[in-house]
């Protein structure tokens, strides 16, 4: 059964960063403020490229390299960019998938393996580092990556994580065996069963204690926020991960639509989905975080109260959650010395609602998890949701790969695409192998932040340009209005021919703007690539983190548990 190429292209643009990369971008850019330059990125930039990209690839019938070859020769690179692009990103996307195989394995283990510290070798208590810290936190960065100190220190490969990327480079290869013509069948589980996850962490998720906390902080939305320019750079380069343009794997599967398809349609039904999907995953996501929040939360409060009861020997249940901060008021200003004496934690909510990162699924979600009835059935379900997610776009990445190599002739025509399949998977594989080192993450993470940012904004740069200014926006809307039916309205003319090109340019020229700006020099010693394993084994904040790194001494730190 052959499905649709309109289930292919919902299947590529819709994956992990609607459930996380979207969902963490509002939550450090001001909630709600987040969608202004975000929507502005998608009406100006993202719905007319994605129209751009699906009618061009319908009318000439051919992948990324054809169609620009087609256009002009000078366009050959755009397609060989998009091909890099597109081989470099399922490099690292498929190892996030590994990681969801790996905890996927794990939510078979009763209790699941991140909901307590495990004893130490006398088994006369628990590790020291992970009681420092979390049970989730120490998982994640010795169970699952076991990660290094710094970027530099590769250490050996990890056999756990090289035999879950083998396992999934062997599913990506099953699915796409002959290209799109065997992805029928498995795209309209990975299309759809997402929604059915979604839908029902969404109903559980709004039961939850605190997840009305975690919706306000969402939808209130920080307009001082929108002053800083990386807002709207990182507005810009989301759009482009979120549908998935200039990768060419969009081209590639609308080259199969029938000539008279509505692309149109097509391309403003599937960014409108795209969207309403990011939104829709972040209500769910902000309602566990709300959920994590405020169970930390009264946990920082309980541990106050019993350290106060016992202090001043008061009766139990004298001090309440709701009346501790009267109580706290009146006994620091009678008893200040005894109050300082307990070392008291600092338990505000909005600063556990903000103690979360890129590691959204695997530290927030893993942690809410354990705390809900039949944990095990939970976690199964959301790691079966986030692998379905990936194992979609990874077929719109892999149809970007081998299109573009059968149009260059590289090999004979003779090779069978399974033979084809095999050997990109197999290469893929071998050069993914970086990242299961105890190093790794910090180079998924070197990728994400280069390979998938500014190659996307040029290669769009240029395929918007080449089809208004040298295929010719007339040849070009006669085309659309052929397949169609419908001459491209004012809307779509004055985006192709002036607001999205111009807006490429700007946030392009801000880019190199804030890469160029100067820069402290730490070696190995950059906290962008230290902080992150630290302040979250640690609990540290990460201004903290980089005031500890900057000071003078930094010999405790580096020899610390878990360090």
């Amino acid at each position: 059964m052959k499905a649709p190429p309109l289930f292919h292209c919902v299947g590529f643009a819709v994956g992990l960063g609607n459930v996380w990369r979207f969902p963490y971008l509002c939550q450090i850019y001001g909630g709600g403020a987040f969608l202004i330059p975000y929507v502005t990125a998608l009406i100006f930039e993202g719905i007319p490229l994605f129209h751009l990209e699906l009618a061009i690839g319908q009318r000439l019938r051919k992948g990324s390299i054809g169609v620009w070859n087609t256009i002009s020769p000078y366009l050959g690179g755009v397609g060989i960019g998009s091909l890099m692009v597109s081989f470099i990103v399922s490099l690292y996307y498929n190892t996030i998938l590994a990681w969801v195989m790996w905890y996927f394995i794990n939510s078979f283990q009763e209790p699941l393996p991140w909901s307590a510290c495990p004893l130490n070798g006398n088994r006369t208590g628990y590790i020291e580092e992970c009681h420092e810290s979390t049970a989730v936190n120490y998982f994640w960065y010795r169970r699952a990556l076991n990660i290094a100190s710094d970027i530099t220190d590769s250490g050996n490969l990890q056999w756990w994580l090289v035999l879950c990327l083998a396992i999934c480079w062997a599913i990506v290869y099953l699915c796409t065996i002959r290209g799109i013509e065997s992805t029928g069948k498995a795209i309209y589980v990975t299309a759809i069963f997402p929604y059915l996850v979604l839908t029902i962490f969404l109903i559980r998720g709004l039961t939850l204690p605190g997840a009305t906390e975690g919706l306000v902080y969402f939808f209130t939305p920080n307009m001082n926020i929108l002053k800083n320019p990386r807002v709207w750079l990182d507005a810009a380069t989301q759009i482009f991960f979120s549908l998935s343009l200039a990768f060419g794997g969009l081209i590639a599967f609308s080259s199969y639509n029938s000539p008279k398809n509505d692309c149109e349609k097509d391309a403003v039904t599937i960014a409108i989905v795209n969207s309403m999907t990011s939104l829709y995953a972040s209500i769910p996501v902000f309602s566990i975080l709300g959920f994590k929040a405020t169970t930390r939360y009264w946990d920082c409060l309980d541990r106050n109260i019993i350290g106060i009861i016992n202090e001043f020997d008061l009766p139990d249940q004298s001090i309440m959650r709701d009346n501790y901060t009267i109580w706290f008021g009146l006994l620091n200003t009678t008893h200040p010395k005894k109050i300082a004496s307990l070392k008291l934690r600092s338990c505000d909510l909005q600063e556990f609602l903000d103690a979360s990162g890129t590691g959204l699924a695997f530290i927030v979600f893993t942690e809410a998890i354990i705390l809900m009835p039949g944990s095990q059935g939970w976690a199964v379900l959301f790691f079966v949701m986030l692998f379905s997610l990936g194992l979609s776009s990874m077929f719109g990445n892999i149809e970007g790969i081998l299109t573009p190599l059968l149009e260059l002739h590289v090999v004979s025509k003779s090779v069978p695409k399974e033979v084809l399949s095999g050997v990109i998977c197999l290469v893929s594989f071998v050069t993914a192998l970086c990242f299961t080192l105890r190093s790794g993450s910090y180079w998924l993470e070197v990728f994400d932040s280069y390979a998938g940012s500014l190659p996307l904004l040029i290669i769009a740069f240029f395929e918007v340009t080449g089809v208004v200014y040298v295929y010719g926006i007339k040849r070009f809307s006669d085309d659309v209005k052929w397949m169609t039916g419908r001459q491209p309205n004012f809307y779509w003319q004055v985006s192709w021919r002036i607001i999205s090109p111009l807006l490429m340019l700007t946030v392009f020229i801000a880019f190199v703007t804030l890469q160029t700006q100067k820069q402290p020099s730490y070696g190995a010693w950059n906290p962008k690539y230290v902080c992150r394993p630290i302040f979250l084994i640690h609990l540290l904040s990460k201004n903290d983190c980089y005031n500890l790194l900057l000071s003078p001494d930094t010999s405790k730190l580096r020899h610390s548990p878990g360090w």
